[in-house]
């Protein structure tokens, strides 16, 4: 593992697509504000901001670190003090903005408020949508670190048994998959799109306590270790014949991987091995119908169905109140990427998407059972990449 640049014809290929989609779309560039899209097109994630016109070379104007900007990204870097400097900067290298994009889904109210007084008479519109989608299709070495954060995952997987104990608390049993997945290159944070969305490695929680209802956007809870952070591991013991939930997210170089194993102490009951034995059937269906073309709404109407055939579906994605309108959703640099599986979107799968798919179901009295996986999307299908043993993890009590 080392601190890997993102090669510069990476860089030129996903300069060079989004210049086709700002040219298609009649605009003169598009201002990058997000940590995510100025890393993605530039390869650096100093504080800034990037200019990218509809032909030409792109400009990182960088507040800080200027001198470390210029040795990540092949691209001009320019010093910047202030938005209000932004507009006589662009305009000293001959470009335009009449009419810009911008990413109006994460931008502060505030922040674009400041922009658009500098940029008074620029006319902006939502560009979001276009990076997100573009971001969506992974380039080979895009696969390539996203396969090293599955290694990563897995290898978590393979030393719980060394790591779980009966009696452990939940976020004592977090803390050593974390130091597990740290050690091997795991930047510490995932990052999300979802507005006020946290987290930290994942979701780990024993019995009824992963069936805590949380904000977070995902089938399974956890009561967290306070009300600061209300999600997740928290206090509860790890007991006997109960569910252990291990629902862990890695990012080795930025990109992230989702994946979901369980595992017991003693033995589970009848109705969660049925449960667990349905989610391996849908995510089974899905792999094999899962192809280009297919849409994305059309896998989450597959498991629903799945799920009220087992007799299940009150329990599905969550419970009553609780349930989550998904069943699988893109991984990249950020964890809650386009695709998603969910009802009414019927965009079609494209080739080079990954998808994290996690059929889950919650008891409130027993706890939450599931399996998820990740997959690239390539021309004939699925192929997995979280390449953990599927089996439950089962300890002598």
């Amino acid at each position: 593992m080392s601190y890997q640049l993102t090669p510069i014809e990476e860089l030129k290929k996903r300069v060079d697509n989004l210049q086709k989609k700002i040219t298609e779309l009649e605009l003169d560039g598009v201002l990058l504000t997000n940590n995510v899209e100025i890393f993605y097109y530039s390869g650096s994630m100093q504080n800034s901001m990037m200019y990218i016109p509809a032909a030409g070379e792109p400009v990182l104007f960088v507040k800080k670190s200027v001198e470390r900007a210029m040795k990540e990204t092949l691209f001009s870097v320019e010093p910047m003090l202030s938005v209000k400097d932004l507009p006589q900067l662009i305009d000293n290298r001959g470009l335009t903005y009449r009419k810009v994009g911008i990413e109006l889904d994460v931008l502060p109210y505030n922040q674009f408020q400041r922009i658009q007084r500098a940029f008074n008479g620029t006319d902006f519109s939502d560009i979001s949508q276009v990076t997100r989608l573009q971001r969506s299709i992974k380039s080979n070495f895009e696969i390539e670190a996203l396969r090293q954060s599955a290694e990563v995952v897995n290898e978590a997987i393979l030393e719980v048994p060394k790591i779980l104990k009966k009696g452990m608390k939940e976020f004592e049993f977090q803390a050593e998959l974390e130091r597990f997945v740290r050690l091997r290159g795991h930047l510490g944070y995932i990052r999300t799109r979802g507005y006020n969305m946290e987290l930290v490695l994942g979701m780990v929680a024993s019995g009824i306590s992963a069936a805590v209802p949380t904000s977070f956007d995902g089938p399974a809870g956890g009561q967290g270790i306070s009300p600061a952070m209300p999600q997740g591991a928290g206090w509860n013991e790890i007991k006997e014949n109960e569910p252990i939930l291990i629902d862990i997210a890695a990012a080795v170089n930025g990109y992230i991987v989702d994946q979901t194993r369980m595992a017991v102490i003693g033995d589970l009951d009848q109705e969660l091995e049925h449960a667990y034995q349905t989610s391996l059937e849908i995510i089974k269906e899905i792999e094999t119908s899962a192809k280009p073309g297919t849409t994305w709404s059309e896998h989450f109407e597959t498991a629903k169905r799945l799920a009220k055939e087992a007799g299940l579906e009150e329990h599905f994605m969550g419970y009553k109140q609780n349930k989550v309108k998904f069943v699988g959703h893109g991984v990249g640099l950020e964890l809650d990427e386009l695709p998603i599986l969910a009802k009414g979107l019927d965009r079609p799968l494209e080739a080079g998407m990954v998808i994290a798919i996690e059929p889950k179901f919650t008891f409130p009295n027993k706890g939450v059972i599931g399996i998820e996986n990740t997959y690239v999307v390539t021309e004939t299908g699925l192929e997995l990449i979280t390449i953990a043993p599927q089996e439950i993890i089962r300890l002598p009590k």
